[in-house]
């Protein structure tokens, strides 16, 4: 799940008008945050976005595919963060605007999510048993 140094690079730059981004090397690729909340990921040279009630339609309409692994068991698990259409990196106002709103679905996951799962910087916990 490698990511190209200078694809990590040209997307952190492309998001930085947001505000406080960052990302952090996890798993071969990137995490992206907003502040501490992760709102996207890097894997293998694609972006993927957070999605939630506020932006599900965008992604299912571009025909966007949730980001999938293989979990201990075999079995394909898929999160809620979906492919960003390629056109977007060319776009930066567009993309702006798709990453807003990932992070507002992102900030809704985690005020949803129990207190008792998340770490004081607001990353939440990885759950016993979980791939690491």
């Amino acid at each position: 799940m490698a990511i190209n140094p200078a694809f990590r690079d040209f997307v952190a730059e492309l998001l930085a008008p947001l505000g406080p981004v960052g990302l952090r090397a996890m798993f071969g690729g990137a995490g992206i945050f907003y502040g501490g909340t992760m709102f996207g990921l890097l894997a293998q040279d694609t972006v993927y976005f957070k999605v939630g009630e506020g932006n599900r339609a965008d992604f299912e309409a571009a025909g966007s595919d949730p980001f999938a692994y293989r979990g201990r068991n075999g079995r394909e698990i898929a999160l809620s963060y979906y492919a960003l259409p390629e056109a977007l990196l060319e776009d930066q106002d567009l993309l702006l605007d798709w990453a807003r709103k990932a992070v507002a679905a992102a900030l809704e996951a985690a005020r949803r999510e129990p207190l008792a799962r998340r770490r004081p910087d607001g990353i939440s916990r990885v759950r016993k048993g979980a791939p690491r």
